[in-house]
């Protein structure tokens, strides 16, 4: 019985915790919250790093080889020269493990980075972890100053990279090479 007790305490405060993170969701204007991540090019990103550069473009998704995420890595590799276009860094990003995002990454081709948060923390601070402890499927452009420029709730993933080219230019950020 005391283990049960101890369990839908646990439960509860796991539940409370992702009402809390989906509270917590970023909205156009807020300051995004700033990460240390691990990317499947070996790299770490910070998005300080950027800060009065570039703009920054991060298209989080649920999991590494799904079908749906398949799709959109497949864009965004395939016609990935509509987002060079324009002077941004872009990532997709996930709560899966570095190995899995690197695997992933090979498997699609992919020339630009994967985060892996499998802690889960920065998909918490950016309002973006579901019930079931996936990533949503959103992405969020993110100004110079740090600032949330946009945010796609309704990312379609066979057209995932023309719409991120068609939101920039929406949104008036420079062309690469100006």
């Amino acid at each position: 019985m005391q283990g049960s007790v101890v369990l839908r305490g646990a439960f509860g405060a796991l539940l409370m915790l992702l009402a809390a993170a989906a509270a917590a969701q970023l909205d156009v204007g807020d300051q995004a919250p700033d990460f240390e991540l691990q990317a499947s090019d070996g790299e770490t990103y910070r998005l300080s790093d950027f800060r009065g550069e570039r703009v920054v473009v991060i298209a989080w998704f649920p999991k590494a080889f799904t079908r749906g995420c398949t799709i959109e890595c497949k864009s965004l590799a395939e016609n990935g020269d509509l987002i060079r276009a324009y002077d941004v860094a872009y990532f997709m990003a996930s709560v899966d493990p570095l190995e899995d995002n690197i695997g992933f990454a090979e498997q699609q081709q992919a020339d630009f980075p994967l985060l892996s948060d499998p802690d889960k923390t920065v998909a918490g601070a950016f309002g973006v972890l579901s019930e079931s402890g996936y990533a949503r499927r959103h992405t969020f452009y993110i100004g110079v100053d740090g600032r949330v420029l946009a945010v796609d709730r309704n990312v379609r993933p066979e057209t995932s990279a023309e719409d991120m080219a068609a939101t920039l230019g929406e949104l008036g950020v420079a062309r690469a090479g100006r």
